[in-house]
């Protein structure tokens, strides 16, 4: 068996079998597939695209590749929750706390984020204290005693996709399916929780633009997780228009533990709580209205901010460090009417650009700056109300950040948050 071969076999069309696929990720994690090599067999597999059951060998060969965790000392129903990323999505701060209020255990691995903004871990190393890191020990009897805890992703855990998402990165093989599905669920996986649910968001902000091809992605996602017997459901959401108020590590923070004490915005609120709620159901093995029932009682009565402050103060953060940077820029609107449209896509790389997000995982973060709306799609406008705050050191012409914004004379239906839920 050699790489070469394979590379043809694909390149022709033809399915490639378990033996052919787990040769090719313990060889590449070995190191004597070469770059160059695992790029040909990557780009071929993006053009032709993978079956199911090769989807399901990589997967496999993936988890293999590594540790999994071991959480048999937790004794209950572990969920795990993950989204495909999007402007502003602080969600797993808002979700997780509420959900594990509602005594539902979460032992959860993050990542950091390339791209616009932090990831969640990133999100969280803006509380000054706060442990991304904890013994696997300590990690464990967290969740025992609070029902959460919330770590950096082990160097050992799925070792392969790390190594095969880089070369992605840099070879324009990231938009495959059958790679995006296997990378995300080898890693679901790995992580050993019992059930699953995913957000998979769709449009101008997000990785996927149209949703056939979110579906696509959900259905393959929950037909890998029935096939390990995990419980998953995923929700297809919108992500056309940043999630809340708020781009930026800090702000996202703060943002979080505001809508924890319903002062949040309304279609993120509503987004988070109906997260909360399937998490829940998958938790405790009940109805949705009662999950949702347990969910908005808790939202309500704020435990689950109660639950948020327990969680950072377990992990060392302290909540009162946050810092948002002290110069700001007010953009102001120059028009009557509705705010219409979103440029969602431009608002984020300007966040990278303001210092927000990272190009290469060895980047440093400025947790400090970001943006802060004033207004969301489907508000009232006047001339000279605040539509945005940008927070930045940098000389910016507050007028030419109203490109980002559609101001128009008609309003437009409210956008839907939820598209569908695939089981």
């Amino acid at each position: 068996m050699n790489i070469i071969d394979i590379i043809v076999k694909k390149k022709d069309k033809k399915e490639l079998s378990k033996e052919e696929i787990d040769y090719v990720v313990k060889e590449y994690v070995k190191g004597n597939i070469e770059d160059y090599q695992m790029s040909s067999l990557l780009m071929a597999i993006t053009i032709n695209e993978l079956s199911f059951d090769e989807i399901l060998y990589l997967t496999d060969a993936m988890i293999n590749s590594g540790e999994k965790l071991d959480l048999s000392s937790i004794n209950d129903i572990i969920v795990d929750k993950h989204s495909t990323g999007g402007v502003g999505d602080k969600t797993s701060l808002v979700v997780l706390p509420l959900v594990a209020s509602c005594n539902v255990k979460i032992a959860k691995m993050s990542g950091r984020g390339l791209g616009f903004t932090g990831g969640t871990i990133d999100k969280l190393e803006s509380i000054k204290g706060f442990k991304t890191k904890l013994k696997f020990k300590q990690f464990i009897k967290q969740v025992n005693n609070i029902n959460l805890s919330l770590i950096s992703q082990t160097e050992n855990l799925v070792p392969a996709d790390k190594k095969i998402y880089a070369l992605r990165d840099v070879t324009g093989t990231t938009d495959c399916i059958g790679l995006i599905a296997s990378s995300i669920m080898s890693k679901k996986i790995a992580s050993s929780s019992d059930k699953i649910l995913l957000d998979v968001k769709v449009g101008k902000g997000a990785f996927l633009k149209d949703i056939k091809t979110a579906e696509k992605l959900a259905d393959i996602m929950v037909k890998i997780g029935k096939k390990y017997n995990k419980e998953t459901i995923a929700l297809i959401t919108n992500m056309n228009y940043p999630l809340g108020y708020t781009i930026g590590n800090a702000l996202e923070v703060k943002e979080a533990i505001d809508t924890l004490q319903n002062k949040g915005e309304e279609r993120f609120i509503n987004l988070c709580i109906v997260l909360a709620t399937y998490m829940v159901s998958l938790g405790k093995n009940i109805s949705i209205d009662d999950a949702y029932e347990e969910v908005i009682t808790n939202f309500n009565n704020k435990k689950g901010y109660k639950k948020l402050l327990e969680f950072i103060s377990a992990q060392d953060g302290d909540i009162n460090s946050i810092e948002i940077n002290k110069k700001n820029i007010k953009v102001r609107s120059k028009s009557n009417g509705y705010l219409t449209d979103i440029d969602t896509m431009g608002l984020a790389l300007l966040c990278k650009d303001l210092g927000a997000g990272r190009t290469k995982i060895s980047d440093s973060i400025n947790y400090k700056v970001g943006i802060k709306f004033s207004k969301k799609v489907c508000d009232k406008v006047k001339i000279g109300e605040t539509i945005m705050t940008v927070y930045t050191d940098k000389n910016i012409d507050s007028d030419e950040l109203l490109k980002y914004f559609k101001i128009t004379e008609k309003n437009i239906n409210e956008p839907k948050i939820i598209y569908k839920i695939k089981k």
